[in-house]
């Protein structure tokens, strides 16, 4: 059941800007949503579509399509600044 990994620019880029240390916690997390899209402790976002996966101050938006085994980053940084 692995999924596709899609990154968009912009996430790819909001990664880059991550300090070291969260990058290389996210790039993990980013990696295992290919095995399982919701893993414990994530949640489905309410004002806009989409989930979301937080490790410490961060978060990391993503959608799943479940027909063609998809998982898209969308958004990647501080709790802050993710929702606005």
């Amino acid at each position: 059941m692995s999924y596709k990994l899609l990154i968009l620019p912009r996430s790819q880029k909001e990664l880059a800007d991550l300090p070291s240390e969260q990058l290389s916690i996210a790039e993990r997390k980013i990696d295992a949503l290919r095995e399982e899209p919701r893993p414990v402790g994530c949640k489905k976002l309410t004002e806009r579509q989409g989930w979301r996966i937080r490790f410490g101050n961060y978060r990391i938006l993503y959608k799943i399509d479940d027909a063609e085994k998809i998982v898209t980053i969308v958004n990647v940084g501080h709790r802050r600044e993710i929702y606005r």
